[in-house]
């Protein structure tokens, strides 16, 4: 079943700009998610383009905000999209495939990766030992919740991964401390 990639104009438009919008990664933010990530996931974070990692950080600044200070569920934020890189598509292209996939139009290779990102993510992340939550999350967050997941960490990760979060986050530097 194809993810539910959310094509209404509102989420097009906010994505649209938040996506060009992106500033790259400060150094305090590259060191917080070397503090999160295994040196494997860190790897595939940083392939991504600079709008996926602002809002793989911004949606881990969402989880950190709420208190959740387990490293998994932290990670699920920081690289559930990571499958989005293998599409190659800009900005204006991924709108007009979420609008493709919102009216289930057959969709060209490129297009059809960007809509499977999940399933790509956590086949990527499952083949780096990356922990169930993070693997799990990346192949549903565009779905259900998956049987055996917990509660909390799902709506803590649904809410995290929801535009806009420039927002309602206040950017502020985070000081780590290990579990």
């Amino acid at each position: 079943m194809p993810p539910a990639i959310d094509g209404s104009s509102v989420h097009l438009v906010h994505r649209f700009f938040d996506v060009l919008s992106a500033p790259p990664l400060r150094a305090n933010e590259v060191a917080a998610i070397g503090a999160w990530l295994s040196e494997a996931e860190d790897r595939l974070f940083f392939e991504q383009p600079r709008s996926d990692q602002r809002h793989g950080y911004e949606a881990a600044l969402s989880i950190v905000a709420a208190g959740i200070r387990d490293t998994r569920v932290i990670g699920a934020a920081l690289l559930h999209d990571i499958g989005k890189r293998h599409a190659g598509l800009g900005v204006v292209a991924r709108s007009a495939t979420s609008v493709l996939i919102a009216i289930k139009a057959p969709l060209p290779s490129r297009m059809a990766k960007y809509r499977d990102h999940g399933r790509i993510a956590a086949e990527e992340l499952a083949a780096i030992g990356s922990a169930d939550l993070v693997v799990e999350f990346a192949r549903h967050h565009h779905h259900s919740r998956p049987a055996g997941m917990d509660l909390a960490a799902w709506a803590a990760l649904t809410i995290a991964d929801a535009p806009p979060k420039a927002k309602v986050l206040v950017r502020r530097p985070i000081t780590w401390q290990s579990r």
